[in-house]
């Protein structure tokens, strides 16, 4: 009998992580990705695996985001030697995306340890070095959506578009068992239907066990029209108030998304703001990555979008600083400037130094694009927080803070409904990936409308496929 174990993403949205395991023992792993958030939280991707990474026989990565591939690093650092299977975008993207993190795992732990250092405290050792992320990337296979592959002794893989970021995939897999096979469906992260680069995420209709995201299972997204009017009178107010705007963005999906938004503002006349920096270097190489494989994207929606090759044509003054030097001559920038940085959540990266120049500005606007997980700074913000800490530094709060819920990239609480019911036979459904509350309304919402009782498993349950 086949077994699934839920190790992470579970009644969280960060640290996506499912064991399965076939009566036979072959094992695989479904995403390996880093806890986001609060410092329990984070501190919680030190502990040790709860399995043996030299018993693994292979690893599926749904898509490149970190919160769902951010511990593959620690996981070979830790013995595992066998394939790495994703989408070629998704490869592509988490050679960008791991190293980036590694790099950052590095240099956090330097910057701690001075400080430990001070008080006499033991230093640190980084949760996993550019050297364990470059091993890690020698391990990943590229699988092709709609390709079946038996990826370890009786359990086939099929990767399914989810529309989420480029590359993003539905996870199907299925399990021989001795006179049976069983059909698991892992959703991933499933993307909302009105995103201007991706495709719709596919349907499918056959499962034994399906597992879904629930991120926003307590509601919709607004209007996409409404949020597109939104931002562009946010834009304007900051050109009247004679101030910046600062958007903190994922690298990877979000940031591609704004830039097509406001390359098309531009060409309307309608972006009053004369320069636009892309203050990441994780996202420009996106960016490029984008570029590579924008055959991938849905361009039907838009003809003369569709006609460019290079997203960072298709806006003229998108500024791209790629060196240090760069990034600290915009905080120079008093007024006039769209600044888009990472980390998407607030929790690291440029988006903190200029917040640091800025945050304490009146004239100052703050537009948060995107979920933020409970515990991070873009959380506290969100919920009005009058001053934050940054860089050991008390920094005042003055700036208006806009969220702009209907550009996230995932699906709300009625395409989630929408996505599930094209399966027959209301097979056994567990959400997952959400925070407690919004799992629990989505539970309601499918009970309400589709009688089905779906299930919402306890961190380190296991059950029988």
């Amino acid at each position: 009998m086949a077994l699934l174990k839920f190790l992470g993403a579970i009644q969280q949205v960060t640290g996506s992580c499912y064991l399965l395991e076939s009566h036979e023992g072959a094992r695989i792993l479904l995403d390996c990705g880093l806890r986001q958030g609060r410092r329990e939280e984070q501190e919680g991707n030190r502990s040790p695996f709860s399995f043996n990474p030299h018993e693994l026989d292979a690893v599926v990565i749904s898509h490149a985001h970190i919160d769902h591939s951010g511990l593959l690093p620690k996981l070979t650092a830790a013995g595992y030697r066998g394939p790495i299977y994703a989408t070629p975008a998704s490869c592509e993207l988490m050679e960008l995306m791991l190293q980036d993190s590694a790099h950052l795992q590095e240099k956090d732990t330097e910057w701690e340890n001075k400080w430990r250092a001070r008080r006499a405290r033991p230093a640190l050792k980084p949760l996993y070095t550019v050297e364990d992320a470059e091993k890690t990337l020698k391990q990943c296979q590229a699988l092709p959506y709609g390709q079946a592959l038996e990826v370890a002794r009786g359990i086939t893989v099929t990767l399914h578009d989810a529309g989420h970021i480029l590359g993003s995939a539905i996870v199907e897999v299925v399990v021989q068992e001795k006179i049976q096979s069983r059909r698991l469906v892992f959703s991933g992260d499933l993307g909302c239907t009105t995103s201007p680069l991706m495709k719709p995420p596919s349907t499918l209709k056959q499962a034994d066990v399906v597992l879904m995201e629930s991120t926003y299972g307590d509601r919709d997204h607004r209007n996409n029209a409404d949020t597109l009017e939104e931002l562009a009178e946010i834009l304007q107010q900051a050109h009247r108030d004679g101030g910046n705007v600062l958007i903190p963005a994922f690298a990877v999906g979000r940031t591609q998304d704004l830039i097509y938004y406001l390359g098309r503002f531009y060409r309307e006349g309608r972006l009053p703001q004369q320069a636009v920096f892309l203050d990441s270097p994780m996202a420009i190489r996106a960016n490029a990555i984008y570029s590579r494989h924008i055959s991938e994207l849905d361009t039907t929606s838009d003809p003369v979008f569709g006609g460019y090759k290079q997203l960072q044509d298709w806006l003229p003054i998108l500024r791209c600083t790629l060196d240090t030097d760069d990034s600290m001559a915009v905080n120079r920038i008093s007024s006039g400037a769209i600044i888009i940085a990472g980390s998407g959540m607030c929790t690291g990266g440029r988006i903190l130094h200029h917040f640091k120049h800025n945050l304490w500005r009146e004239n100052t606007h703050i537009i948060i694009p995107g979920f933020q997980a409970s515990g991070t700074l873009g959380r506290a913000l969100v919920e009005g927080a009058e001053s934050v800490k940054l860089f050991h530094q008390r920094i005042a709060v003055r700036a208006k803070i806009h969220t702009l819920g209907g550009f996230s990239a995932h699906a709300g609480q009625s395409q989630l409904i929408d996505w599930v019911s094209h399966f027959e036979n209301k097979p056994e459904l567990y959400l997952v990936h959400g925070e407690l509350e919004k799992s629990r309304a989505l539970q309601l919402a499918i009970r309400d409308q589709l009688d089905w009782d779906a299930i919402i498993p306890e961190p380190g349950e296991q059950i029988a496929l």
